[in-house]
């Protein structure tokens, strides 16, 4: 299938009433100016050690130096935060509100952009956490919490204030708190980050729309393998670049390929889903 068949694939999945899974990743923010996880802006300096984010973002770090590794990840935070949701989070928040309970985002973001953009957290699977909320680093509990206000922006470099580590702790246990991410040493899981339901989910639908994701990351390539043993469904990668998922959309029956933006391209694919829900509800008439 080419671009040519999109209109066509998508109007057979709204008269069919399928469910859709939408799979995110960081192409989709970089558009909002978030650099990438594995960029430059992701490396941390420690001294006159330089840190890769699979040295950062561990459980291993976090026994080590916990405060440096606050302060990287507040350092992030505050990026995300002087950041606004684009053209392509304001499709996908479109796209939910014109599916409802056919429509669920599966995101590896953790900047929240989805949220702030319209998505429902009922129906959004944050696989890898979401790094504006803390738990318990000694896992009293399964509870999340939002960051405390009192925890001030930070730049490149900046220290964790006294202050802040008073509020940067557990309010059931009194432990240090830790930021509510999945780290390259942890394991996906159904509890906190909602890896089964999301697996369920995919398993069970007729559309996976692919945007801004390099498939670095196990569980979306497994969603992504997962509809090649669908033939039926319809397979559409999102993407400027090539990637393991256009792969497999080249590989699928049903799959297309376009090359390009997430904010350029998933205004359209929006758009398309509304007009064809729209046309499926009007009355016929008679002239």
């Amino acid at each position: 299938m080419d671009r040519t068949d999109l209109r066509q694939a998508i109007e057979a999945f709204q008269e069919g009433r399928g469910r859709i899974a939408v799979l995110t990743g960081a192409g989709v923010s970089a558009e909002s100016g978030i650099p990438t996880f594995r960029g430059p802006e992701g490396y941390w300096r420690v001294g006159s050690r330089e840190y890769r984010p699979e040295q950062m973002a561990t459980q291993f770090q976090f026994r080590q130096d916990p405060w440096e590794l606050w302060a990287w990840y507040l350092y992030r935070r505050t990026v995300c935060l002087k950041a606004s949701p684009n053209p392509g989070h304001q499709a996908i928040a479109r796209m939910e509100q014109t599916l409802g309970d056919r429509f669920r985002l599966i995101t590896q973001n953790v900047d929240g952009l989805h949220l702030r953009a319209g998505n429902s957290p009922e129906r959004t699977f944050q696989i890898h956490g979401n790094l504006h909320f803390m738990r318990c680093g000694r896992d009293c509990s399964l509870s999340v919490w939002p960051i405390p206000t009192g925890v001030g922006p930070k730049g490149k470099g900046d220290s964790v204030t006294d202050a802040e580590k008073k509020l940067l702790s557990c309010p059931r246990c009194g432990a240090q708190a830790r930021p509510h991410v999945l780290w390259f040493d942890e394991r996906y899981d159904e509890a906190l980050f909602r890896a089964e339901s999301a697996l369920r989910w995919a398993a069970q639908s007729d559309f996976l729309l692919v945007a801004g994701t390099s498939g670095a990351t196990s569980l979306p390539m497994r969603i992504g393998e997962l509809f090649l043993e669908k033939p039926q469904a319809l397979f559409v990668d999102v993407n400027p670049h090539p990637n393991p998922f256009r792969d497999l959309a080249l590989a699928h029956p049903r799959g297309i390929v376009l090359e390009g933006t997430a904010g350029s391209l998933l205004p359209e694919i929006a758009h398309l889903l509304e007009k064809a829900g729209a046309g499926r509800r009007s009355p016929t008439t008679e002239s």
